[in-house]
């Protein structure tokens, strides 16, 4: 009697567990595998993807690569070997990360791009901020300073680039060259490319550009915060960083660029809000996980229902189904209406004591 009530119990508790047991097994395993943790930004990517990711019911493995293209192919097939069903990608060289996706796909393993579009590659999906736009509002932003502060469209700019070749680099980029394009008066002295995207490559080409041009640069259009911060200081040593003096952009509105906009040494950034991002490519994996027959491109529209927009981009290779978010001007007029009221950083990290 005493095992027959022994069976009885095990077989209720075994029923009662099955489910529990069942759920954890379908639990999704996602990569997540970053080009860098360079700038500041990168902690947030990855705070917000994984926290996502796990409230949906998946695990994640998280890797960055140091920006260099051979530890990223070892950490991504670690990933593969690990068992992660789709790995999320953000490249370190965008033109040959597809030789990344193809070893996946012939595993059986999708690959989501995430922030830089990796070209000439069969991408499944991507998810990416508004690039194209980037450049557009640092283009307009220095059209009406010049209005501003010189009365009149006219005088030199340099576009401080990101890492040569890379595409998200080449896309905001282009919307500053339309800018000077359209305005005769606007004479483009330098387009530079920086490996690694190098603060202290960017502050050398400044250094340079100003020795070479007699101190008269009029503006420093930068990829990134990080880029920016390299002009600002070799500026800052000629007294030049001043927004009476030289227009600055950058784009990523890392805190210490929002500082400098706040005391007068750079013009504007672009907020490019992380966790519309790092939400969308998070639950884009786990859908393609879940659903692996589905197309990607019935997963990549119904996930630009709200917070962005569906586009299908050509990488060179393929037409790649894009879900595209926003990003945001910042200027000294709406750092408090934007930033602080989103709970990016406080008043206090902005401003410290001042009020």
């Amino acid at each position: 009697m005493a095992q027959i009530m022994g069976l009885f119990i095990l077989l209720t508790v075994t029923l009662i567990f099955q489910p529990i047991a069942k759920a954890a097994d379908q639990a999704v395993k996602i990569g997540f595998l970053l080009s860098t943790m360079q700038e500041e930004r990168y902690q947030t990517d990855k705070a917000e993807f994984i926290a996502h990711a796990e409230s949906l019911g998946a695990k994640v493995m998280f890797e960055s690569s140091g920006n260099n293209e051979l530890i990223q192919l070892q950490r991504f097939e670690k990933m593969l070997d690990e068992g992660c069903q789709v790995i999320v990608l953000q490249p370190v060289n965008t033109g040959a990360a597809g030789a990344l996706v193809r070893l996946a796909n012939k595993k059986g393993v999708k690959v989501v791009g995430y922030d830089r579009l990796l070209t000439n590659g069969p991408l499944d999906v991507m998810v990416m901020q508004d690039s194209w736009v980037v450049g557009q509002l640092q283009g307009e932003a220095m059209v009406k300073w010049f209005q501003e502060k010189r009365g009149k469209i006219e005088g030199s700019v340099a576009l401080i680039m990101g890492q040569p070749g890379d595409s998200n680099a080449a896309f905001m980029s282009q919307g500053v060259l339309d800018t000077v394009q359209k305005n005769p008066g606007l004479k483009l002295i330098a387009q530079i490319a920086h490996v690694d995207w190098s603060p202290d490559r960017s502050a050398e080409t400044t250094s340079n550009l100003l020795l070479k041009h007699n101190n008269k640069v009029d503006a420093f259009v930068c990829n990134n915060s990080g880029l920016a911060s390299g002009v600002i200081a070799s500026l800052d040593l000629e007294k030049l960083a001043d927004t009476e003096k030289t227009f600055i952009a950058g784009a990523d509105a890392d805190l210490k660029n929002i500082q400098y906009i706040v005391e007068g040494k750079q013009a504007v950034e672009i907020w490019k809000p992380i966790k519309p991002l790092a939400f969308k490519a998070a639950e884009i994996a786990i859908q393609i996980a879940r659903n692996p027959d589905k197309p990607a491109v019935d997963i990549a529209k119904e996930a630009s229902k709200e917070q962005a927009r569906f586009a299908s981009v050509d990488n060179g290779f393929t037409q790649v189904p894009t879900v595209v978010t926003p990003v945001v001007l910042i200027t000294r007029d709406n750092i408090d209406s934007t930033l602080i009221a989103e709970k990016i950083f406080t008043h206090e990290q902005i401003y410290g004591g001042k009020k």
